[in-house]
């Protein structure tokens, strides 16, 4: 299924934030930008919702420290499950004697969990599959230029005009798959 896109080619960051209120302020629907740096508060001026992956990071932060006490409890403290150890004269009996000692274990997995799942996280969220054909329309916006992608409603000449009035250096109009 085919859409028809309007690419509108920007050269400056600051034009292309002006671009996107003015864009968003008429009701046309921006579907993305290109940008070849992290333009600072272009989420908000997109109306983009807060991300939630924070929430993920401390739920994958708290399965990664539970999986770390279940694991030394087993190895270090469980007589039926682990191998008991005697190590410096600590008790072997008690897991919260033993706490002080497992610590820099429980935030590295933590931190372990949290960062891995993260990732894999990110990536599937973000469609980013191994050997997945790259998405960018416009080489020039790895370099110095920024796309903005506008979906076309109904009439194409009005909305050419409308982005060449915003400051774009250049327009087309493309039929994306």
């Amino acid at each position: 299924m085919s859409s028809t896109v309007v690419h509108a080619l920007y050269n400056d960051d600051d034009i292309l934030m002006d671009a996107v209120k003015k864009t968003r302020a008429a009701n046309h629907h921006i579907e993305e930008v290109f940008t070849p740096f992290p333009v600072h508060g272009l989420d908000k001026a997109m109306g983009l919702a807060p991300t939630r992956l924070a929430i993920c990071a401390f739920i994958y932060g708290a399965y990664g420290l539970g999986f770390a006490t279940w694991l030394m409890w087993n190895i270090m403290i469980n007589p039926s499950g682990g191998w008991p150890q005697d190590i410096g004269g600590k008790p072997s009996f008690s897991y919260l004697q033993n706490m002080p000692a497992f610590v820099p274990v429980m935030f590295e997995m933590t931190v372990f969990h949290a960062a891995h799942l993260m990732v894999i996280t990110f990536y599937m969220r973000s469609k980013l599959w191994p050997f997945k054909k790259a998405e960018n329309p416009d080489v020039r916006t790895t370099d110095d230029h920024f796309l903005m992608e506008v979906a076309v409603k109904n009439n194409v000449e009005e909305l050419t005009s409308f982005l060449q009035n915003t400051g774009a250096v250049e327009v087309k109009v493309v039929e994306k798959h």
